[in-house]
């Protein structure tokens, strides 16, 4: 048996968004699939497993295969149902999982033979057992749980691939915050999973790579649990970046493990930099420890964190005035990267329910399957400003954080937990490269093939 693993881009790049052509997006700025190297080692090794990336390789769909499995996000949905219709036009199952068709997999179960709900620790195996067998499910419905359960991932796959140089690595799965925009809080219930420390400990050490991201949703949500892994990592001599929450700062103990395990810093989401922001999208938990961001950050950096600030724009509170005031809160703290992306409400969610109820939803509702909707643009309608007004701020705000001067700026931040040369180096190398990928993927449209809504449905199902 031969099972083929997929990893969709997002779409088409345009030089003009009022031209219909454009070329499929190459991420250069590309990381491991983590989730396929999970697939692939959960799969017996009687099985041969191949990885086509879809990021930056073309897909040989007349090459044989028994079964194809597409790991679908909502920005990657409607590429992920082109590549599906193209190999069940070969009569070839195709089985679609991930956090998008495992919330709505009514939708993602019209355009594939099977669909795939929840974590594939429990039940992938009764996937490959079915389809040997030719008895494969229209529907596979598991449960949330700790990652992996016990085994490790099979990154032979990323060979030659081109990911960047850092292996990613889970610890835990889910978050105890309920964060009115977000999927994960919606698919995990605010409940958290830990695989066991001496598992993650052993998978580090059986892999050369001394870099490592740790992908979980919120690395600190459960203190103690993260305090645990830290002390284990100690002696491994490593290096890692996660992702974090800002109230972490409230715990000293917690920030020194960080710098004594190797920690270089976190991707933050600081996401709003008002009260009144923070709370519209029920994240006051940012400002639980009754400090101000300016506090929070100087203990960041204080033990040799960098930061890699995210923010949303968009939501009810904000104004063109307030999120220029973001830009400027950013370019003071010269966090070595930053993010700011258009609030996007996805399926399910708190945030989608409510703009659904106010009628604000645009491109009926499903922008995600929409011809006309054009990445990190608005998709429904903003309460204090246009919708023009969002895009054109967002994207100008993205345009002078990206800058060269402003990269020449960060680069003097010299207080971040690792070598001040190899810090200016690799600093200077990734802001440029993530300036490259930022501006290009812009105003790209989902998904390759131009056609309206009505044939997306028809042509893809």
């Amino acid at each position: 048996m031969k099972l083929t693993l997929i990893k969709p881009t997002i779409g088409l790049v345009l030089k003009d968004t009022k031209i219909p052509e454009g070329k499929p997006f190459v991420d250069k700025a590309r990381m491991e699939p983590l989730q396929l190297g999970i697939i692939a080692g959960l799969t017996p090794d009687d099985v041969e497993v191949v990885l086509y990336d879809d990021r930056c390789e073309k897909i040989p769909f007349d090459e044989p295969t028994d079964l194809v499995a597409i790991t679908v996000e909502i920005f990657t949905a409607r590429r992920a149902y082109e590549i599906a219709a193209e190999y069940r036009k070969r009569n070839i199952p195709v089985i679609l999982g991930g956090i998008h068709p495992s919330v709505v997999p009514e939708e993602s179960s019209q355009y594939a033979d099977s669909v795939f709900i929840g974590d594939a620790e429990l039940l992938w195996k009764k996937v490959i057992e079915d389809t040997r067998n030719g008895k494969l499910k229209k529907l596979y419905r598991s449960k949330p749980g700790p990652a992996q359960n016990g085994m490790f991932p099979d990154r032979s796959i990323f060979k030659g691939k081109g990911y960047l140089p850092l292996s990613l690595i889970q610890f835990g799965r889910g978050c105890r915050f309920s964060c009115s925009y977000c999927i994960t809080s919606l698919y995990f219930n605010k409940t958290c999973f830990y695989r066991q420390v001496d598992r993650v400990i052993r998978e580090i050490e059986s892999h050369p790579r001394k870099l490592w991201f740790f992908v979980d949703d919120n690395f600190v949500s459960e203190k103690k649990m993260a305090k645990e892994l830290m002390r284990a990592m100690i002696p491994l001599k490593i290096k890692w970046v996660g992702q974090a929450s800002i109230e972490m700062v409230s715990d000293p103990e917690l920030m020194k493990l960080m710098q004594q395990s190797g920690c270089l810093g976190h991707v933050i989401g600081f996401e709003s930099i008002t009260e009144e922001g923070l709370m519209s999208m029920n994240k006051m938990h940012n400002l639980e420890s009754g400090m101000n961001y300016d506090e929070m950050i100087s203990i960041i950096t204080d033990h040799g964190l960098a930061i890699w600030a995210a923010f949303v724009l968009g939501h009810d509170e904000d104004t063109p005035e307030s999120l220029m005031d973001i830009l400027e809160f950013s370019l003071k703290h010269k966090f070595p990267f930053a993010a700011y992306n258009v609030l996007m409400p996805y399926p399910k969610t708190e945030l989608y329910k409510k703009l659904k109820t106010e009628n604000r939803l645009l491109f009926d509702g499903k922008w995600w399957l929409h011809p006309d909707y054009r990445f990190n643009h608005a998709a429904f309608l903003p309460k204090r400003m246009t919708v023009e007004e969002l895009n054109e701020t967002s994207f100008y705000i993205r345009k002078k954080w990206n800058s060269i001067g402003s990269i020449l700026r960060k680069a003097g931040n010299f207080r971040t937990n690792t070598n001040i040369i190899q810090s200016i180096l690799s600093l200077t190398h990734y802001n440029l490269l993530y300036k490259q990928e930022t501006l290009k993927k812009q105003g790209m449209t989902l998904g390759l093939r131009r056609t309206t809504t009505r044939q997306v449905i028809n042509n893809i199902s």
